[in-house]
Order: structure tokens, then C-alpha cells, then sequence
């Protein structure tokens, strides 16, 4: 079983969705590469492109098609200004070509070229995109399927590696009794534990500052969110809200010019529980109101669940006394090693296991990081993880027209209380009475996932998508 780092269970990404945007993206860069490798790319005169099932299916509403002819221009989209996304995919519609960044220009016409393919789904996974490379003569140089298989993961066909080559990690953790060995053994913490294994592949203080950087992505996006306002895009009408209630927590605080200022009035705010409370919700729905308009925003472990683990995160920081960077670093670093359990033990692709794959997992991650930082035992960490997941068990995926809005934006909000109660719960608890073990929860999240029908798996076919009147072009 490969190891997985944290950072690539938690990363920087953009909206709105790390299966439908991130992974289609990542797959027309790696399509790109091959051709390149194989000496095609110069020859390569038009490119064609077929999503199929679920990618098909929300590709609109997801932005599935966007990405990957964005993809195709050879930029990345951790680093792409956000802003310039929509007006580069209208060029390339308007003047049916896609000009890469190497000067490289493809003809392609957005309504030939790229098929929408809503009846097949190709059998390794509902997330199946296909590139076609022709020459000036029209004839194939390169045919490709990739599947997007969650959390910006990306596979090629017939083969179940992720892309990444890497040694083992020194103490391989595939699952949470290994955690539990590993930790008793050497008298480790969960987080000293990840932060060993991560050794394995880069040194101590780039560790540390890749997830203090991290949180830096989710200070500035939780602030980029609450001071925008407006209706999302998409045709659904859906409002922005985090703005307005940033706006009513601060009662007239609003003098800030950056978020440091910012997070300095929050903290001076009513401590009460019901302020609290509202905070969370209103950090949540900061992040993914700007996952849903193409932002940029930290995909923990999918972007359509991006808002629980910052929110809790930024809860503990604003609310709990002396929550510093050490704390900060250990529940990102914990956060990250529970969702690789998932990662390689079930999935945290909605189009496998529905929502309980997205705000489950992040739900789960996030209650064992705060469970850390709060200096929880081993036993409690991974309990508190048990209890999140415990109580988002076969959670359905529907988003309404496709569009990751209604319900999952809300969604996020609920996860991330969960978490903390999950957390509060473990920290109360004593773990070796549970009956239910995170492995053993796992296990039948994947089991669920298995047994849910096809409708509910992010393909706006069942559940809230299909009870909801709307007007949007989609599915």
C-alpha cells in the first residue's frame, strides 16, 4: 500500500470541487506531459475531450469543463490568479482555441470538441475523462482516459498509483492500530508520529512551514470570504451570507484592514456559546461561498468539505486560550494522517461513497486534529475521529443543478460542529471502553458507500436535486 503525505490529503486547490475541478485539471496537465514525452506535443494540431458519468453528469455545474480545457493552457491552478479563470474559458470558447503557455496554440471548438457523455460510465471509476491528440490531417497521435478519483487525486487507466513516486515512510500507518502500535511503542504523540514519516521525504522545517502555510491559505480565504458579498454564480441565486453575519457578530467592528486585524476582533467578541457558535458557521460558509466562485481555498480533504476543517481550525484559534503555532502545526499534521486512513482504506470521492466520503472525512480529520492540539491521548484522537465519521455514515451526495451549493455549503457548517463535538465527547471518554473502533468505522463507510445507490453518489439524480424546482441548465 503506497504512503500518502499529509500534504496531499491537505493542499491548496480551487473551487469548486477537487474531483470534478481539480482532478480534471491535473489530468489534462498529465495528458500534456505524456505528449510531451512522447515527442506529440508539437505535433498535436487539436485536442478532444469526453467526460464521462459523474463528471459528465455535474461537469457544468462543477466547472468540470472549464478545468479541463484550462488545464490543457499548461497552468496550474494552485497558482493561477483566480480571477482570470472565467474570462480565459470564455476566450477559449469565443475563439475555439486553446493557447498554451509554451506559445503552443490547439484548435478547439468547445461544442465539437468537448462531449458530455451522460449515458456511459467507464468501469475503474464514475469520474472517467478521455483526451484525444490529433494532427494538422486530423489523424490520432494519442488517445488517454484518466479517472479523478477524490480529493484531487488523479489515476490513469489500468493502473492504481497515484502518479506520486516515493519511498515508504519510516513507520507506515495504514491504518489505526498501526497508529496505536507505532505511538505506544515509541512514546509518541499522533502528531510526532506523522511528523516522522514525513521526515521520511522532506526535512523537519519544511514540514513545518508547508503547514504553516496552510494555515496561512485558510486565514486568507476565510477572510477573502466574509467580505464578499452578492449571489454565487451558477443561476441557482444562491446568496452569500458569511459577509453579513461577520458583519452582525462584530456589531460595527469593522475597521480591519487584514486579517490578522480582522482575527483580533473576533477574539474580542462575545465568548457566550451561541456567539461561538455562529463564528464557526460563519467561517465555514466563508470558505466554501468562495469554493463555490472558483476561489481558491484549501482542499482538506475535497473542496466541496473545504470549510469544516478551517472552521474548526480557526475556532480553536480565535476562542481556545494559547492555541499557537506548535498546536496549529499538530492538528494539521494529525488532521492529515486521518484522512490518508480513508484515502487508502475506503475513499473521499463522492462519486463513490457520497457525502459521507466529503463532509464525513473532513468531519473526522478535523475532530482528530483538535482533539491533538488539545493534548487528547492516542486512544482519544482516534476516537474523537471514530465518533465524527460515526454520525455522518451514509450521507447522501445531491447537489441541486450540479452546483456545489445547496446542500453543501451548509453542510459544512454542521460538519464542522460535529467535529468539535466529537472531539469534546472523546476528550471526556475514556477510549479503551468503546465499542466502535475508527478501523472498524471506516470499514463500514466503506461498506455503505458500497451498498448506496448510484443516484445519491454526485450525480444529481436523487435526493435534494431532484425535489428542488430550480431553473438552472445542467444536468
Amino acid at each position: 500500500m503506497e504512503s500518502i503525505s499529509v500534504f496531499e490529503i491537505i493542499k491548496i486547490g480551487i473551487g469548486p470541487s477537487s474531483s470534478h475541478t481539480m482532478g480534471p485539471w491535473k489530468a489534462a496537465l498529465l495528458f500534456l506531459n505524456h505528449l510531451k514525452s512522447t515527442e506529440q506535443f508539437i505535433k498535436t494540431a487539436n485536442i478532444k475531450i469526453v467526460l464521462y458519468g459523474s463528471l459528465a453528469k455535474t461537469g457544468k455545474g462543477h466547472g468540470t469543463d472549464l478545468a479541463a480545457c484550462l488545464g490543457l493552457t499548461g497552468q496550474n491552478y494552485e497558482t493561477i490568479d483566480t480571477e482570470t479563470v472565467n474570462s480565459i474559458f470564455d476566450t477559449i470558447k469565443k475563439d475555439k482555441k486553446i493557447i498554451h503557455v509554451d506559445s503552443k496554440t490547439f484548435d478547439f471548438d468547445y461544442e465539437k470538441d468537448l462531449i458530455f457523455n451522460f449515458k456511459e460510465s467507464l468501469p475503474q471509476h464514475p469520474n472517467g475523462i478521455n483526451f484525444s491528440a490529433f494532427d494538422i490531417q486530423g489523424n490520432l497521435l494519442s488517445s488517454k482516459n484518466y479517472f479523478s478519483v477524490g480529493g484531487g487525486f488523479v489515476t490513469e487507466e489500468n493502473q492504481n498509483k497515484l502518479n506520486v513516486e516515493r519511498k515508504p515512510s519510516r513507520y507506515p500507518c495504514h491504518d489505526a492500530a498501526s497508529i496505536k502500535k507505532h505511538c505506544a511503542e515509541f512514546d509518541l504523540r499522533i502528531s510526532d508520529l506523522v511528523m516522522l514519516n514525513e521526515a521520511t521525504w522532506e526535512g523537519t522545517d519544511i514540514i513545518k512551514t508547508k503547514a504553516l502555510n496552510i494555515w496561512k491559505e485558510i486565514k486568507d480565504c476565510i477572510y477573502r470570504g466574509i467580505n464578499k458579498s452578492g449571489e454565487l454564480p451558477g443561476g441557482l441565486q444562491v446568496k452569500r451570507r458569511a459577509a453579513e453575519i461577520n458583519e452582525h457578530l462584530l456589531q460595527g467592528k469593522t475597521h480591519y484592514t487584514n486579517v490578522d486585524e480582522w482575527i483580533t476582533y473576533v477574539k474580542l467578541t462575545d465568548q457566550s456559546f451561541n456567539i461561538i457558535n455562529k463564528w464557526i458557521s460563519c467561517f465555514a460558509l466563508a470558505v466554501n461561498e468562495e469554493n463555490a466562485a472558483f476561489g481558491r481555498i484549501v482542499t482538506a480533504p475535497t473542496n466541496g468539505a473545504a470549510g469544516v476543517l478551517p472552521a474548526v481550525l480557526m475556532y480553536a484559534y480565535c476562542f481556545i486560550p494559547d492555541f499557537d503555532e506548535d498546536k496549529i502545526i499538530r492538528f494539521i499534521l494529525t488532521a492529515g494522517e486521518i484522512g490518508t486512513l480513508y484515502k487508502k482504506k475506503a475513499t473521499i470521492s463522492a462519486a463513490m461513497g457520497g457525502c459521507q466520503a466529503e463532509i464525513g472525512v473532513s468531519s473526522s480529520m478535523a475532530a482528530a486534529g483538535l482533539t491533538e492540539s488539545l493534548f487528547g491521548s492516542v486512544g482519544q484522537v482516534l476516537q474523537a475521529a471514530e465518533i465524527a465519521m460515526e454520525h455522518h455514515l451514509g450521507m447522501t451526495c445531491d447537489p441541486i443543478g450540479g452546483l456545489v451549493q445547496i446542500p453543501c455549503i451548509e453542510r459544512n457548517s454542521m460538519g464542522a460542529i460535529k467535529a468539535i463535538t466529537a472531539s469534546n465527547i472523546a476528550l471526556e471518554s475514556d477510549p479503551e471502553k468503546a465499542r466502535v473502533s475508527l478501523d472498524e468505522v471506516i470499514k463500514t463507510m466503506w461498506q455503505t458507500a458500497l451498498d448506496m445507490n448510484a443516484k445519491y453518489k454526485e450525480t444529481s439524480e436523487g435526493g435534494l436535486a431532484v425535489n428542488i424546482s430550480v431553473n438552472v441548465a445542467e444536468c
